[in-house]
């Protein structure tokens, strides 16, 4: 059974940096595509970055590309969200997901993930 551990989430001010990590154990880690997604309490789980299995191609939401980088490291079984002018929008759970289909795309859609970790609390104050 893969597992997923975020970590790194927090408070920051809008404008600064923070970097989210996600550990896997469990499964083939470096065929998976790995998705960042977030939620806000009474809204749908949305998707913020994926990055394929195979070309580390990446995919990013309108609302956060060219602020937040995804990066992973197969050999620590690791995937990153690296997030740079932070707004107060930015305000969500992240979650970290795992789609073991080995599709060619970097999945962008909830229904394509597998594995989905706790969660990790980003908070930014204006």
């Amino acid at each position: 059974q893969v597992q997923l551990v975020e970590s790194g989430g927090g408070l920051v001010p809008a404008g600064g940096s923070l970097g989210l990590s996600c550990a896997a154990s469990g499964g083939t880690y470096s065929t998976y595509t790995m998705g960042w997604f977030r939620q806000i309490p009474g809204k749908e789980r949305e998707f913020v970055a994926s990055i394929s299995w195979m070309h580390d191609t990446t995919y990013y939401a309108d609302s956060v590309k060219g602020r937040f980088t995804i990066s992973r490291d197969n050999a620590k079984n690791t995937v990153y969200l690296q997030m740079n002018s932070l707004k107060p929008e930015d305000t969500a759970v992240y979650y970290c997901a795992a789609d073991a289909s080995r599709g060619l795309l970097a999945a962008r859609t909830r229904g394509a993930y597998d594995y989905w970790g706790q969660g990790t609390q980003v908070t930014v104050s204006s």
